[in-house]
């Protein structure tokens, strides 16, 4: 089971490549966004191809490929990635290919996952990886579809039905040691007073040394710190949606947990580090391996 996590899912690779170097057979694969995508080229036989042309990809052909989207439902356009894959990938059907597949998509007007296991794989792949408010999302069969990994970042309930030995899992939202991802935590909204000065403060300031005035109660604009000078739109969505896929990714886990569970850091990479295959990719061999020793395989 291959998860939803954009660049990081490079990591599904090593982790594949780990466990085909053991000498174990795959028998089926299932995956959300980038796990769909990287799970159906492995299911295509292409998995070395798309492998290769990782490895080649620039920022600069990261951004090439990356193009404006005005005035449509979504940032960018998948038009040149789709492109990219057919080359890659070719086309073929899901019922087709060697092994069981399945990409989870995201029905918005049904507000449901939805589950090919039929029909063309490109098409399936296409309607996965469509990250809301990034991507521009598609309409298939009156429906509205976008990333599976807003519902089921990682589809574990794909493989109930499989007659397999054991399930390996692939999440890409991982926690760093010594860092926890809990409950709720109580904070208080009043002004701390060794919060550092924002421009606003201190012209405020400044006035009030010049010009004698009637005190006012404090804005509550003065109760916030700066943001970051680096934080823009694209950033916000995807922390968002990471947040959000986490949780969503832990309670689902917890009713239908894998036999082994590769958990990839959040931080190894933001969801557009496409140009970084060589060095995800061998996270993910180090971490399905230190995984797979663990239970004995």
């Amino acid at each position: 089971m291959l998860g939803s996590g954009g660049a990081r899912g490079y990591a599904h690779i090593g982790a594949i490549e780990e466990l085909q170097s053991r000498g174990h057979e795959i028998v089926a694969v299932a995956g959300a966004s980038m796990g769909a995508l990287v799970g159906g080229a492995y299911a295509a036989g292409r998995l070395q191809e798309l492998t290769e042309t990782a490895l080649r990809l620039s920022r600069t052909d990261v951004l090439m490929m990356a193009r404006p989207s005005l005035n449509a439902p979504g940032l960018i356009k998948l038009d040149r990635v789709m492109s990219l894959l057919e080359r890659i990938i070719g086309n073929v059907r899901i019922e087709d290919l060697a092994i069981p597949y399945t990409a989870v998509a995201t029905d918005l007007l049904a507000h449901r996952e939805i589950w090919f296991h039929t029909g063309p794989l490109l098409v399936a792949i296409r309607a996965s990886i469509a990250m809301p408010s990034v991507f521009k999302p598609v309409m298939l069969h009156g429906r509205l579809l976008v990333d599976g990994g807003l519902v089921n970042p990682l589809p574990m309930e794909t493989s109930l039905r499989l007659d397999t030995d054991l399930t390996v899992a692939v999440s890409l939202f991982g926690r760093e040691r010594g860092r926890e991802f809990g409950g709720a935590i109580e904070v208080s909204s009043e002004e701390s007073g060794e919060t550092t000065p924002t421009a606003l403060n201190r012209l405020q300031e400044r006035i009030s040394e010049v010009l004698p005035t009637r005190s006012r109660p404090a804005s509550v604009l003065n109760h916030f710190d700066p943001l970051p000078n680096d934080l823009d739109l694209v950033d916000m969505i995807t922390m968002s949606l990471d947040v959000m896929q986490e949780r969503i990714q832990a309670s689902r886990v917890a009713v239908n947990p894998p036999d082994i569970h590769i958990e990839v850091p959040a931080s190894t990479a933001t969801i557009f580090d496409f140009n970084d295959a060589a060095r995800i990719i061998e996270l993910g061999r180090e971490l399905a391996a230190a995984q797979f020793d663990e239970a004995g395989l």
